[in-house]
């Protein structure tokens, strides 16, 4: 998980390669009024339906190139979590939704409801990143915390039974405070537009975690996609052996099953599968 740079990240490495050559590739060729999106004209009046497919292939100003590309270096660490057969297969699985859902939104539900003030989309893949990010804060524990002192202490109690001070007024920061801020300026870079978008990807990374996409959170990519290789009956037992945990993770969460009572104390029993997952949720 410490490893640095791309290790064991070949898509992450690929999205920062893509993210920072489309930026250069549409300034250099001065395209980039084809990608971003405004409901009046290029919807309603010049019917270009095509830029609801296009309008997350780039962004357009350096500043959020930076954020980006930074963001998704710091969310490589999904993809070694998950394998990079999986991490493909949540991208694909929820582009449909992170491209169209934006769009639709802003032309048929905010536009409407602001009295056509807002009708402007800015292209960039920030509802990609920000379901990434959903990913991120659910499964990656901080390691650390620390905190930024707002004032000093002025506790000077002389009593024998406090022999400690109470610690001074600050903002509590962990390691992973700098991923969210990153993200954070990303999303506020073009108000309101980006902001939606950030909003409908972190929605669906969720909704792709409690499973309510159709199909999305069990759908795989083949392996050959990916790099991976058929291992005959041996690759079919350890792909059991994942299906397995993953089954008994979800049933100890609904609380349908893995709940054995032990003999000493009443204590409940937690599965393999909920013991791996706990390692990584925080839960020791």
């Amino acid at each position: 998980m410490l490893t640095s740079g791309f290790t064991n990240a070949p898509i992450s490495r690929f999205l920062v390669l893509f993210v920072i050559a489309g930026s250069i590739i549409v300034s250099i060729t001065d395209s980039k009024y084809l990608f971003y999106i405004q409901v009046v004209p290029h919807l309603w009046r010049y019917k270009q339906a095509w830029r609801l497919l296009v309008w997350q292939a780039c962004f357009t100003n350096s500043t959020e190139v930076l954020f980006a590309a930074m963001s998704l270096y710091h969310l490589r660490i999904i993809e070694r979590l998950w394998g990079s057969r999986k991490f493909a297969s949540f991208l694909l699985s929820t582009l449909p939704y992170t491209t169209l859902l934006p769009p639709l939104l802003l032309a048929l539900l905010l536009r409407p409801l602001t009295f056509n003030h807002i009708n402007y989309l800015p292209a960039g893949p920030v509802a990609i990143i920000f379901s990434l990010l959903a990913q991120y804060h659910a499964v990656i524990p901080h390691v650390y915390k620390y905190r930024i002192a707002t004032s000093t202490s002025t506790s000077t109690s002389t009593s024998p039974s406090s022999t400690s001070q109470q610690p001074p007024a600050g903002i509590l920061f962990s390691d992973k405070s700098l991923t969210y801020l990153l993200a954070t300026q990303l999303a506020l870079s073009q108000f309101p537009g980006s902001t939606l978008s950030a909003a409908v990807g972190w929605f669906v990374g969720y909704a792709w975690r409690s499973e309510i996409l159709p199909g999305a959170a069990r759908w795989r990519v083949p392996g050959w996609m990916v790099g991976g290789k058929e291992r005959g009956v041996e690759g079919r037992r350890y792909e059991g052996l994942r299906r397995r945990l993953e089954g008994e993770a979800t049933a100890a969460a609904s609380g349908v099953e893995g709940q054995v009572v032990g003999g000493e104390g009443g204590r409940q029993r937690r599965t393999l599968g909920t013991q791996i997952l706990d390692q990584f949720r925080g839960a020791f």
